[in-house]
């Protein structure tokens, strides 16, 4: 329960409109309260705490100095928008925030009216605000609203917002207010008084008649106005690191002190008044407020529910058996003898399980910062040139490089390796983030050989097999902790050691059990020395072994019925598959798709189950049954395709959304049963 007498000032805070009548001496006071909100509330849910703590003073100033939701705030990377949401009317659902039917995770369009544009990922805000602002341009004077951007944690590395900003510049006649929060100190050093007076002198509107004055005077006298104009930058420029964007076309403004709440609601009443493209470079420090946030901000940027008394204690002793980590894993292991293999990734060095490799291997590591298309771009002529990168990039963020993936990739049968961490129901952070679409939008582009394990020791093995295939390749994984391939049974099973000389052969499937009818077939043919429907797959001999288990009863009993299984979930349905007496592959593969192998199950079974975690419009499902559908011949097997349905999946927990869209391990074989009972 909160403690009601810690928020004096914000119980009292419906909305934005509360903020304004507050006087300015309790601005200090409703900071203090809305950083302990968000500590008392995200310690015991679970969500983003670092980046909200940096930007409290800022948000509070802007709902202070601004008639939001009338004046539009558009947010870069939502996860810094926490005070922002507490502000708003969302103080009580913070705690449902990143749940399943609770508060969105991000920015979400029109869950309040404060909320114009959904933002998700990194470096959209300038952009977005700069088309509010273009809209606004058409009604008249009396009319426009106000537009500031607010962007930063990362998100000026990206560039769409340099695309953005160049575009600005082309406007003569729009006014816009980009606010950078600069919480990593990349672009200020220097945050000194002379700085922050400077500031306050730049944005008061005596200075800016002073300069709009001295131009017009100035106007009939060209080479006097031009060489005072470049005075005034050279000796801005001097102090302030802002010269980048005058060039820009905007009106620099900063570094100012972005934990000063009554400096920066006087800068902001400046920065209202001023017309044209005003850039205000507000200095944060991320965790602020939270001593444990200061000195780690990395860490504390996501977290899980903890004691803030103790703050976050890492178990070092627990092993890491994410699919991350085997890739991070593979990455340190190949390095040892191969000084070619090359790591990049746009910003998600820790997420993406690269840390050691970043450590060990320096010079064989590059961050790209939040910027995709550059990553595969990049890649490309690190190929060309030689070297065999491998590009990590989460699903959802590939989607923003797929020019990469076609262009620099697939058209020129470069030897990239692209690993797809996130593929499929991510959790809770919601639809932007779910890594639903990759299978979809990779596998109609020619040239590319796309993986997906079952198991870590498959992921490792799907890279031995893209790294020694020389050619466009993509192997895409859950995030979830993956199992490990055994060998032996019972007391004696054990994991199987890894090797970096083991790979696929191109295509082919695994049989994870076979059926009663299966093994006859398969029997038979290898008693007649002709086993090359069975060069197809995998087998292992015990696959092979006389099944007296299987009750009369058995649902493979009544009818032939083979499951064509991608991912994780393969081996979740091999018990089943035992028990029922159907056939059960790990297909691998999503391209290329073994058609002999399709063709075979479809003219000897009654029923082809798929099941893919991506998208089932498009997906590699829909793939297989048009090669079912294409057959010649009238004995052809139903095809029943399991994907993620046609719209976006929202926040939850990833278990509790995998069960809501009926593709957990349980929800699936209810599903397959029912198939089963209809034919």
């Amino acid at each position: 329960m909160e403690d009601t007498n810690t928020y004096k000032l914000l119980d009292h805070i419906n909305d934005a409109s509360d903020v304004r009548a507050l006087a300015r001496t309790q601005l200090p006071q409703l900071c203090d309260e809305v950083r302990t909100c968000i500590i008392d509330t995200i310690s015991k849910t679970a969500g983003h705490l670092a980046s909200g703590l940096g930007v409290v003073e800022l948000t509070v100033a802007l709902h202070y100095v601004y008639d939001t939701p009338h004046d539009i705030l558009v947010w870069d990377v939502g996860h810094q928008a926490y005070p922002h949401k507490i502000l708003t009317g969302h103080r009580k659902e913070l705690a449902t925030i990143r749940q399943y039917n609770g508060l969105h995770a991000f920015i979400w369009r029109n869950e309040t009216p404060y909320d114009l544009i959904t933002t998700g990922h990194a470096s959209t805000s300038i952009g977005s605000a700069l088309g509010l602002a273009v809209a606004e341009r058409n009604k008249p004077k009396e009319q426009r609203r106000k537009v500031v951007a607010i962007i930063g944690d990362g998100a000026l590395s990206g560039g769409c917002a340099f695309e953005a900003l160049n575009h600005a510049g082309s406007f003569k006649d729009i006014d816009l207010t980009v606010i950078l929060n600069d919480n990593e100190m990349s672009i200020s050093e220097n945050v000194g008084s002379i700085a922050q007076g400077l500031s306050h002198v730049i944005s008061s509107p005596h200075y800016v008649k002073l300069v709009e004055g001295g131009k017009r005077i100035l106007h009939s006298l060209p080479a006097v106005k031009d060489f005072a104009l470049r005075a005034q930058e050279h000796v801005k420029g001097m102090i302030m690191p802002g010269t980048m964007f005058e060039e820009f076309g905007f009106n620099y403004i900063g570094p100012v002190d972005g934990h000063d709440v009554n400096r920066l609601e006087s800068i902001l009443e400046n920065v209202k008044e001023m017309s044209g493209l005003t850039f205000l470079h507000v200095v944060t420090k991320k965790g602020k407020g939270y001593e444990p946030a200061e000195r780690d901000p990395i860490c504390y940027h996501g977290v899980p529910a903890f004691n803030p008394q103790e703050g976050i204690c890492s178990n070092g002793s627990s092993e890491d058996k994410s699919y991350s980590a085997a890739f991070g894993r593979w990455m340190c292991d190949k390095a040892v003898a191969d000084r070619k293999l090359m790591a990049v990734t746009p910003a998600m060095r820790i997420g993406s399980g690269l840390v050691k490799f970043a450590e060990r291997y320096p010079h064989q590591f590059f961050d790209v910062a939040i910027a995709e298309q550059h990553a595969m771009v990049f890649a490309s002529g690190l190929a060309a040139g030689g070297m065999r990168p491998v590009v990590n990039i989460y699903s959802t963020f590939m989607q923003r490089a797929y020019d990469g993936l076609i262009h620099d990739m697939a058209i020129q049968d470069l030897p990239i390796i692209l690993c797809l961490d996130r593929g499929g129901i991510v959790g809770s952070d919601g639809p932007t983030h779910n890594g639903a679409f990759d299978i979809a939008y990779s596998r109609t582009v020619p040239n590319l050989l796309i993986m997906a394990p079952s198991s870590r020791h498959d992921l490792y093995y799907m890279l031995n097999t893209a790294y020694a295939y020389g050619k466009p390749s993509v192997i895409r994984y859950p995030r979830a902790t993956g199992e490990s391939l055994m060998v032996g049974t019972g007391e004696n099973a054990k994991e199987e050691r890894l090797s970096l000389d083991k790979c696929f052969k191109i295509g082919q499937a695994k049989a994870l059990n076979l059926s009663t009818f299966e093994q006859e077939q398969v029997k038979a043919s290898l008693q007649d020395n002709n086993a090359q429907n069975y060069e197809l797959y995998e087998l292992e001999n015990s696959l092979l072994e006389d099944k007296a288990n299987i009750a009369p009863s058995a649902l493979g009993k009544k009818h032939k019925v083979a499951l064509l299984v991608y991912g994780p979930v393969a081996l979740s349905l091999e018990q089943f598959a035992q028990e029922q007496d159907l056939t059960l592959f790990d297909m691998r593969f999503i391209k290329p798709v073994d058609e002999q192998l399709i063709s075979y199950l479809a003219y000897n079974y009654d029923l082809l189950v798929t099941f893919e975690e991506g998208a089932k419009l498009g997906g590699v499902g829909e793939h297989i049954g048009s090669l079912v559908a294409a057959l010649k011949g009238a004995s052809k097997a139903k095809v029943f395709n399991i994907g993620l349905p046609d719209r976006f999946i929202m926040e939850g927990d990833r278990n509790q959304l995998l069960k809501s869209l009926g593709i957990d391990s349980d929800s699936l074989i209810s599903t397959i049963s029912q198939e089963i009972d209809s034919l």
